[in-house]
């Protein structure tokens, strides 16, 4: 029997990239999504709504146990404090908190009773550090590094490893779009933009999507198997700045 993965948000991105490695690696892939993507067998699922994520989880565990867990849904919110609105901040905690908590509790259950299990969140360099005209994207990432933490505790003692993935700047198509936004609004060149971003890396370029999901896949394994609990950092050394 292959080991499964269920992941959120596998259609695009670091997403698509940690789907289609642990593919490749013989996992078979669940991939709950609001759109389609091209690797894993993909179930329809709004990661705001918590008993559609509960029903999802529900279903592929009880027919195929679930191995890995991998919390990758999630999206961007470029503002102060001042200029974010009340919908702004629930709307964002309802994707990327709030699904996360939905997916981690459902899956749990099956884990337990495998007395083996591996959660994934993926969080950000902003799980440390602050950033400007970040406020409620950085607090949702700082609660998953919480997340990780206190689930790595709650459950060790069923052999249940919880582990948070925090990327720096890394080559996605919401990367592209971020620059493309800030380059209509600014006039600026967008290489010239994409060179500047690179430079503020130690390692003088941008990660890929690829890079993460091979961390990823690693944390999954059993030559992980001490490591829980921890926020690994997957940023070019930004954050030792």
């Amino acid at each position: 029997m292959p080991k499964t993965l269920v992941i959120t948000g596998g259609s695009s991105g670091i997403g698509l990239a940690i789907a289609k490695k642990f593919e490749d690696a013989g996992y078979q892939v669940f991939n709950l999504d609001i759109q389609s993507g091209e690797y894993g067998q993909f179930i329809k699922c709004d990661m705001t709504q918590h008993e559609q994520v509960t029903e999802a989880i529900h279903s592929i565990g009880e027919k195929h146990g679930i191995d890995t867990l991998i919390c990758n849904a999630g999206k961007h919110l470029s503002a102060s404090i001042e200029a974010t609105t009340e919908s702004d901040l629930i709307g964002l905690f309802n994707l990327n908190v709030k699904g996360a908590f939905s997916a981690t509790q459902s899956a749990l259950p099956f884990m337990k009773t495998n007395n083996n299990g591996a959660i994934l969140f993926i969080a950000s360099d902003q799980a440390v550090i602050g950033k400007t005209h970040s406020f409620a994207y950085n607090m949702s990432k700082h609660a998953l590094a919480s997340m990780a933490k206190t689930t790595a505790l709650d459950y060790a003692s069923y052999n249940i490893r919880a582990n948070a993935i925090c990327p720096g700047t890394i080559e996605t198509p919401l990367y592209h779009n971020a620059i493309d936004r800030y380059c209509a609004t600014s006039g600026a060149d967008k290489t010239a933009i994409h060179a500047e971003e690179a430079a503020q890396q130690p390692l003088g370029r941008i990660g890929q999507a690829e890079e993460v999901a091979s961390l990823a896949l690693y944390l999954a394994s059993d030559d992980a198997s001490f490591i829980t609990g921890s926020l690994q950092m997957i940023d070019g050394g930004y954050t030792a700045k």
